[in-house]
């Protein structure tokens, strides 16, 4: 499974920024789909993941009510949009995928930078 991510870019704070993941390969085997993120200096957290088959979320706490998981109309697409973005969001943001046979795959990332 590759994974490559884009929507990364500079914005202000406040402002939106929507991030894709575009998954390939053996695509039918992915079970769940997540976003990361890490800043400078500080380890790999968990944004938000998503169920690919039943849409179930979960979000981490500084995500809920301003970013939000969604799948593509297509299957191997996910989607992070994030609301009312803070300096503090900025970091490089990773695109994750579980399989059914319990491998991970990560993506190369997209840098988000947000300017106060």
């Amino acid at each position: 499974v590759q994974l490559v991510e884009s929507g990364g870019g500079l914005v202000q704070a406040g402002g939106s920024m929507r991030l894709s993941c575009a998954a390939s390969g053996s695509t039918f085997s992915i079970n769940v789909m997540g976003w990361y993120r890490q800043a400078p200096g500080k380890q790999r957290e968990v944004v938000a993941a998503i169920t690919i088959g039943g849409g179930n979320t979960n979000y981490a706490d500084f995500a809920k009510g301003r970013f939000t998981i969604s799948r593509g109309d297509v299957k191997n697409t996910m989607y992070l949009q994030m609301n009312s973005l803070k300096p503090e969001d900025t970091a490089v943001y990773y695109c994750k995928a579980w399989l059914l046979t319990y491998e991970e795959y990560w993506g190369q990332g997209t840098q988000v930078t947000v300017s106060s």
